[in-house]
């Protein structure tokens, strides 16, 4: 039975993918910071573990927990957002909070679980944001949040080299009808994920050197940096 671990679970995206992959029969391992987001989980079949991405010493104790696995995919979900400009200058707090969920957070996640990952020659994956792409920027609405995942992307790229065994790549989900989407995105999370799971498979059964370290859409087209 095929393994993945889920990084952010308990809702939108993250939850959707835990539901398509125990209903397509691999074994889930999905982590949520609630007991609501635990149990909601749980009720699926995913085997749960208690994390908070956002705190480097809750994250700095996943590889204990997860001793002795191997995993064939893992997906780092979690993520927040925020909609402010430049005009605005954030607050500590808020950009604490952004920076640690989106970008610390899968920098201290993957060197706990590569070794889980390399038995497998597995896949890390991260949900980026075609708003982390520098040549698509044309608004600064979301500046602290298209910083973020400038960032994770880079971390990726960066990571490909020391984890040569391993295939890394960031994508970008499309516009999700999620509570960070909002209701008139294009995309249920049902296709996003579809979409995704299908460009994953590829990777991970296919792996392509172009696919190593990409920026990629839901789709598995490549997006620019």
């Amino acid at each position: 039975m095929k393994t993945i671990l889920l990084i952010g679970a308990s809702r939108g995206i993250g939850f959707e993918l835990a539901s398509q992959y125990i209903a397509d029969g691999w074994r889930v391992i999905a982590t949520a910071r609630s007991d609501e987001g635990l149990e909601r989980l749980k009720a699926l079949g995913a085997q749960t573990l208690r994390l908070d991405v956002a705190n480097p010493a809750s994250n700095s104790r996943l590889s204990w927990q997860l001793d002795g696995e191997k995993i064939d995919l893992a997906i780092y979900v979690a993520g927040v957002v925020d909609r402010e400009t430049t005009a605005s200058p954030p607050t500590r707090e808020k950009f604490d909070l952004l920076m640690h969920t989106n970008t610390m957070g899968p920098m201290m996640v993957l060197p706990q679980i590569a070794p889980m990952l390399l038995d497998k020659k597995g896949v890390f994956a991260v949900i980026s944001s075609h708003f982390g792409s520098l040549t698509l920027t044309q608004t600064s609405m979301a500046v602290l949040y298209r910083m973020s995942k400038v960032a994770l992307n880079m971390y990726i790229r960066c990571a490909q080299h020391d984890f040569p065994e391993i295939s890394c790549v960031a994508l970008h989900p499309g516009w999700v009808q999620t509570d960070m989407g909002g209701a008139s995105a294009p995309l249920t999370p049902e296709q996003s994920v579809s979409s995704m799971r299908k460009t994953l498979e590829r990777i991970r059964t296919q792996p392509r050197p172009e696919d190593r370290g990409a920026f990629l859409n839901h789709d598995g087209q490549p997006l620019p940096w």
